[in-house]
């Protein structure tokens, strides 16, 4: 089973530690070295790198390393530094300076002062499956553990030269959009089909693209895409996300090939879990959409990676899910650890600083 990964990082000033609108120059420049692994995004501000689709976790482990540190040559090249953070933590400007191009220039006219908050940078993780059937199925199998995603991996506590209150104030941001957060139940792959064209004709997004659901079959390719969480701080937390979502795909279609029909929690309840999940991320209780009941959140962590347990072994993933689910148990989330660095001399600047060095960082588990 493949996966694959786009992650989003902001470049930043090393001196006033602000975003700086340089994204399309970045990717021209680290385009030599990435090719098609290397792109832009919404923003100026921002740049993306891309891993090639794997079945070997550490070949893609590898490849994201990489990725990462030819983005971060290619910004030192401008004087600049890449910042793998799920929000801009000082100096955004609005309007923001938008990349470019037809696509965003419709984006700006369709969505207006939505644009203005899209700064925001998140890791996508593409599973393969068998094709557009098997990904609606699993698409309805996952929802439910949305928000054990969302805390595993929250790591946006600033936004623009304040602390929110929120583990990932991202999740806050990217919900505005019309077709966004938890996807819907879809009753079959022509519902689904259904659904998209009639957002596209209403105009609610501008095609397939524009489905920002935490969760969203491709339209063209067999693989199914995550797209739940923060920007991830260091290349270990993304491996850790990466191979839980391919063990949660696996036991998805093992329950599917079972006959077990997918848990369908009330929508009100799976948004409110995704939006304590955000609030409090590992430090705080869990909604159990399951349960309806309130769990810590670290519990509800160690209950997933149990169920996953057969699937992580079978990908050869399990001692390296538990040795990195420990470690982030014992340092913290992004979020909290984002946290402790401007406690230590009460500077948002420190955070910056730690931010950039933990992007390119490689920690043993």
């Amino acid at each position: 089973m493949t996966v694959g990964v786009e992650e989003e990082f902001l470049l930043v000033d090393p001196v006033s530690r602000a975003v700086s609108p340089q994204g399309p120059q970045v990717a021209a420049a680290a385009a030599g070295e990435l090719g098609h692994r290397v792109g832009t995004e919404l923003t100026r501000y921002q740049v993306e790198g891309r891993t090639d689709p794997h079945t070997c976790l550490g070949e893609a482990a590898e490849e994201l390393r990489a990725t990462r540190a030819a983005l971060a040559r290619a910004a030192a090249g401008r004087g600049l530094r890449i910042a793998s953070s799920g929000s801009p933590i000082i100096g955004l400007v609005a309007p923001v300076p938008l990349t470019p191009g037809p696509r965003y220039a419709e984006s700006l006219s369709l969505f207006r002062a939505l644009d203005d908050e899209q700064s925001a940078c998140a890791c996508h993780v593409h599973v393969g499956v068998a094709d557009a059937h098997e990904a609606v199925q699993v698409s309805n199998h996952l929802r439910p553990w949305l928000p054990t995603l969302t805390a595993l991996t929250a790591n946006s506590p600033y936004w623009d030269g304040r602390d929110t209150g929120y583990a990932s104030w991202r999740t806050t941001i990217w919900g505005r959009w019309p077709v966004a957060g938890p996807p819907p139940f879809f009753e079959s792959p022509a519902h689904f089909q259904d659904l998209v064209e009639e957002l596209i004709l209403t105009r609610a997004v501008m095609d397939h693209g524009g489905l920002y659901w935490d969760i969203r079959p491709s339209h063209h390719l067999p693989t199914i895409e995550v797209r739940v969480a923060d920007a991830a701080l260091t290349p270990e937390d993304t491996v850790l996300l990466a191979a839980v979502i391919r063990a949660l795909v696996a036991t998805a279609l093992d329950a599917i090939r079972a006959g077990e029909p997918a848990p369908r929690p009330a929508p009100e309840i799976l948004r409110a879990a995704c939006w304590r999940a955000a609030r409090d991320g590992l430090t705080g209780h869990a909604l159990d959409p399951f349960t309806r009941r309130l769990v810590p959140q670290t519990v509800q962590i160690e209950r997933m990676l149990r169920i996953l347990a057969p699937a992580l072994s079978r990908n050869g993933d399990l001692d390296l899910v538990r040795a990195h689910w420990d470690r982030l148990r014992a340092q913290g989330s992004g979020a909290e650890r984002q946290r402790a660095a401007y406690r230590q001399r009460s500077s948002l600047y420190d955070v910056v600083d730690h931010v950039i060095d933990a992007t390119c960082s490689s920690q043993t588990p």
